[in-house]
């Protein structure tokens, strides 16, 4: 079920179908009610007879038998189950190959140039589509290259002989190969037909009009229509000579949906609540399967659909159980670009926005970007809201200000976001960000003047905090001793096992150059029990073996740890350090 299924978990998500001409129109037959069809074979012409025509593609067409809710479909597919169990014990081998082999071609092109090898699947998609008429503005098909002939689309329509006009709703054009064919010759022809209507397709501009004219007249093309118009009628009335196997495709279908539905969700969870997918192994009912496979194991002792789908995993009756780590991959992916265009639409509407950007490498000793937009919700009229939005990670290789920029720019250009919208800008106080003259602010502002730029107020009063700190020399002082407790004690794992036998609540922490807020937490674990933090000096300086060390560890307890002026001052600082 693999081709079968191919593009199912997109369709989920609603995605917009991408047209293949900006400049083109695609027109889809009315779906008005054909009562009959007159053939003259022996004038050779149909009759002024609309026919009726599918407005819903194929996947449309199955999804009608859904239109009753998730919950119908539910109880339906219970019932049906169990009916075949107990009646053949599932679907016999012979159903289960017609049914693989007329899911092979679901995905059909429209574009008549494209359809290639007609078998009876794509032909049923085909008539249930229907011929697809194209429409450009003024008329703007491609031109032959010397006599400038093209396409037009007053063809689609014929005069009769007694001045009426009829819509060769069988007349179609290909944008691929610029030639126009007969859809329902080309769909229902057994023997070559002289006409390249029926064939390859025609491009004589010149002559067409002529051409179509005799295919009207022709006896093979007219047998062809009433084909066509029978086996639309047939599908309509789902009485077609393959229902019952079309009932087990729709059957079929409306399953693995019912099964994504509940794989998304799992993976929607997970996701919403930063927990890891993956185990060790990725097996369904074994040890360490990670979070994935065990919330879908959890959901199958409670809900049929899945309990049927792991027992036909587990038992090998299907190879694609869509449990693996490349579709969590995907969904994941597919979610997280839903998510990015409800933001993006958002942000168009606000019309103006800022950006806030900052750099860190991470595990991988990459180089990691985040980008934030900030912008006014105004889907709320009454209350003015402004709100931020993470728009994720952007992997960099240039840290400098012109490859940040750049690196700004073609992410802008992804979201279809307008560089001269932006109205702040606001990064940490790096060189490379903030700099005055080639920084990432600087060429922004060079692009958009009206973008200011506001350096970041935390990292701003941190930078500020730490070097009025270090100003005064006692303020060093005593905040290099409060570094090097922490050094003593980090420097060894048995120093650091000495530590924790004196030690039992806050254990020293380091100070951070650019972050006022470690030596606020730095100074606390000092504060809180200076009396043990002495004993484990104390050991250590009669324990060690390295002078150094125990050097060190003297000289702390009896220039810090027995120093009133350095209490003196570990009990101001924390009182101060909390306020600022």
């Amino acid at each position: 079920m693999a081709k079968s299924l191919k593009g199912s978990i997109s369709k989920l998500f609603n995605a917009k179908i991408q047209k293949s001409g900006s400049s083109s129109q695609v027109e889809e037959a009315s779906g008005e009610d054909m009562n009959e069809v007159h053939v003259e074979l022996n004038e050779s012409v149909v009759a002024n007879e609309k026919f009726s025509e599918e407005e819903a593609s194929g996947e449309d067409m199955d999804e009608a038998h859904e239109s009753e809710g998730v919950d119908v479909a539910n109880d339906e597919f219970r019932e049906e189950h169990n009916e075949d169990n107990l009646r053949d014990g599932g679907v016999n081998e012979e159903a289960s190959v017609s049914m693989l082999d007329l899911e092979k071609d679901v995905d059909v092109n429209y574009d008549p140039g494209l359809w290639g090898i007609i078998n009876d699947t794509k032909r049923v998609m085909l008539v249930k589509k229907g011929p697809i008429k194209i429409l450009k503005e003024n008329d703007e098909f491609p031109k032959e290259p010397n006599r400038g002939r093209h396409f037009s689309s007053k063809l689609y329509t014929s005069n009769r002989p007694n001045g009426e006009k009829q819509e060769r709703k069988w007349l179609v054009y290909s944008n691929e190969l610029d030639k126009v064919f007969c859809f329902c010759c080309k769909l229902f022809k057994h023997n070559p037909m002289t006409t390249g209507l029926a064939e390859d397709g025609i491009n004589d501009w010149h002559n067409l009009p002529t051409k179509l004219r005799d295919h009207e007249k022709n006896p093979e093309h007219n047998l062809n229509v009433v084909k066509w118009v029978d086996l639309q009628m047939r599908l309509k009335q789902e009485a077609t000579i393959d229902k019952q196997v079309e009932a087990l495709i729709n059957k079929e279908r409306i399953r693995w949906k019912l099964i994504l539905a509940r794989i998304i969700g799992v993976v929607k969870t997970l996701s919403r609540n930063s927990l890891p997918f993956r185990g060790s192994n990725e097996k369904i009912y074994e040890k360490n399967n990670g979070l994935f496979c065990q919330l879908i194991e959890f959901l199958a002792e409670f809900d049929p659909i899945m309990k049927d789908h792991l027992r036909r995993v587990v038992d090998k009756e299907v190879q694609n159980h869509y449990l693996s780590h490349k579709i969590q991959n995907e969904l994941i992916s597919l979610l997280a670009n839903e998510i990015k265009e409800e933001i993006r639409k958002k942000i168009l509407k606000a019309k103006y926005f800022s950006i806030i950007l900052d750099c860190t490498p991470d595990l991988s000793h990459e180089e990691q970007m985040s980008i934030v937009i900030r912008c006014v919700d105004v889907e709320d009229a009454s209350e003015v809201k402004v709100e931020e939005f993470f728009l994720g990670f952007i992997k960099v290789d240039d840290t400098s200000g012109l490859g940040l920029f750049k690196r700004l720019e073609d992410t802008l250009v992804d979201l279809k976001l307008n560089i001269d919208d932006i109205r702040g800008q606001s990064y940490d106080n790096g060189a490379n960000m903030k700099g005055k003259h080639q920084g990432v602010q600087r060429r922004l502002l060079d692009v958009n003047p009206r973008a200011f730029y506001v350096p970041c107020g935390c990292h701003t009063l941190n930078l500020a905090l730490c070097d009025m700190a270090k100003s005064c020399v006692k303020a060093r002082n005593f905040f290099g001793y409060v570094q090097k407790i922490y050094t003593l004690f980090s420097g060894s794992t048995h120093r650091w096992d000495v530590l924790k036998t004196y030690v039992k609540g806050l254990s020293p922490k380091a100070l951070s150059v650019t972050r006022w807020e470690s030596h606020i937490e730095s100074v606390r674990a000092i504060r809180s029990q200076p009396e043990e933090l002495r004993d484990a000096l104390i050991e250590i300086s009669n324990t060690s073996k390295d002078d150094v060390v125990m050097a060190e560890a003297k000289g702390l307890c009896f220039n810090a740890l027995e120093d009133f002026e350095f209490f003196d001052k570990l009990v101001y600082l924390v009182q101060n350090l909390r306020q600022s």
